[in-house]
């Protein structure tokens, strides 16, 4: 009697060890796929925006565009940068890099590793050069949307042919935009350590010793704020009743101080700044007669205000005073020092 031959060996199914694999590779392709859309919306979005822009009556272009960071960012990076605003101002930047994560596509950080050049409208362009110049944006549907200036160890160094620019260098300088609740927007402005350049007002008030600007307001109908450029965008807020209030302002340069203890500012309808400012000066004469000297005030308007400030003066050489904004006019108490500043042009 004979055994039955066993049955042969099943081969091993190999299906469960390619699965893996199969999975891990359409993974990959279709998130591959995910960020070359996403790269084709970056670039389609900054398009569309620039095109908008340009309709309102902004300039921005740049030399070349080039869009990178896979697998997990979008990044960013733009060469001979060029903005301008209708106003006169503008930005100019050699190398401009962005980078944002795919997971949170609308929070940018920027850089400008090779410094920028800011135009003003009359006095020319300042090239800015720094150990750091960034910035970031998020929330770009919030009223208003987060953004935030970062400058360490800044230098600034007017163009030839340029006007002088206030400041000479600066430690840190800081700018903060966020958005608050009822309708609020918070502005936050931030100078440390900065030195005035030498033949300037700020040199002679400070007399070589460093120079600081704190600024900290909140502004109330931020939805209102919205046009096609800055003026309309102004007018709109303004005629909807918006408010800037001061919470905290002050510039020091050396021993003398302007420190603002309160206020509420608008826009009038002439484009310059309406509201007071309740403020605390210290070592006012000194200032106000440099005012005079370099032509920011009328000699005499000067003088007067000097007399003033001495009048209001008390424990150490601190005065109490009121600036009004009013009318196109500003004035210290009783005294007109000169036109009020422009918040925007008329057109």
């Amino acid at each position: 009697m004979s055994l039955p031959d066993p049955a042969p060996p099943r081969k091993p199914r190999r299906l469960g060890l390619w699965l893996p694999f199969v999975g891990l590779g359409l993974l990959i392709a279709g998130w591959s796929g995910a960020w070359v859309w996403a790269r084709g919306q970056t670039a389609a979005r900054m398009d569309a925006a620039v095109q908008a822009l340009g309709k309102a009556g902004y300039q921005i272009t740049w030399k070349d565009r080039a869009i990178g960071g896979y697998p997990f960012r979008m990044d960013v990076t733009l060469t001979e940068v060029r903005a301008r605003e209708p106003a006169g101002w503008g930005l100019d930047a050699p190398r401009l890099e962005g980078e944002a994560f795919l997971h949170a596509i609308t929070n940018w950080v920027i850089a400008a590793p090779d410094g920028i050049t800011f135009v003003r409208p009359l006095g020319g362009p300042v090239a800015v050069k720094g150990e750091l110049i960034r910035a970031s944006l998020t929330h770009p549907s919030a009223h208003p949307p987060s953004f935030s200036f970062e400058g360490v160890k800044l230098v600034f160094t007017p163009e030839p042919g340029a006007q002088p620019f206030a400041l000479s260098t600066a430690g840190r300088v800081e700018f903060h935009l966020r958005a608050g609740p009822d309708d609020e927007g918070g502005v936050f402005a931030r100078v440390d350590d900065g030195r005035a350049q030498l033949s300037g007002l700020f040199a002679r008030v400070a007399g070589g010793k460093p120079v600081s600007i704190v600024w900290n307001s909140t502004l109330s109908k931020m939805s209102a704020f919205t046009g096609p450029g800055w003026a309309e965008a102004v007018r709109h807020w303004s005629d909807a009743g918006g408010r800037m209030s001061v919470r905290q302002a002050g510039l020091t340069a050396g021993d003398a101080a302007i420190g603002v203890n309160s206020g509420a500012l608008g826009a009038g309808s002439d484009g310059r700044l309406s509201g007071a400012l309740d403020v605390t000066l210290r070592q006012a004469p000194r200032g106000l007669a440099a005012m005079g000297d370099t032509g920011l005030i009328a000699q005499d308007a000067a003088q007067a205000a000097t007399v003033v400030a001495q009048a209001r003066q008390g424990a150490g050489e601190a005065a109490q005073a009121t600036i009004n904004f009013q009318a196109g006019r500003t004035t210290l108490g009783p005294v007109a020092l000169g036109a009020a500043p422009k918040v925007y042009d008329l057109r």
